[in-house]
């Protein structure tokens, strides 16, 4: 995996200026570097959950158009997920954990630990039920 240029061209800025202003802006140079790293980041797993659901999309069209079965689409709870949703909910999942642990960090330790708990759940409830999906045959 190639290196992203745009981070890459904000790190060697972010070394200048180190260089030019000294060790005693160090904090603030890496805080500035990290936020606009998050944001790159937040920017990727945008992208790529946005791909991912448009992919999801023309797949669901392409199977309601050669379901010959007569059972309404769209319908909830119409059968378990597919392995394309479980990779969708973690794709978002990490992306909106990146502002939610700083936030949490901000409030405390207890915090983040709560967070990370709630992401992890629902992460797991429903991969659990994609599981029992496949096993009962769903």
């Amino acid at each position: 995996m190639s290196p992203d240029p745009e981070i890459r061209r904000e790190l060697d800025a972010t070394l200048r200026t180190r260089e030019d202003l000294g060790p005693e802006y160090d904090d603030a140079l890496v805080d500035s570097f990290l936020e606009k790293l998050g944001r790159r980041l937040d920017e990727v797993v945008d992208t790529r959950v946005r791909r991912s659901l448009a992919e999801q999309q023309v797949a669901a069209a392409r199977e309601a158009r050669s379901d010959t079965s007569g059972r309404r689409f769209g319908r909830p709870w119409d059968g378990p997920p597919n392995a394309g949703s479980v990779l969708a909910l973690a794709l978002i999942s990490l992306g909106l954990a990146i502002p939610l642990i700083g936030v949490a960090t901000q409030v405390g330790t207890a915090a983040v630990l709560i967070t990370w708990l709630g992401i992890v759940g629902v992460n797991a409830v429903y991969a659990h039920a994609h599981l029992l999906g496949r096993r009962t045959g769903g």
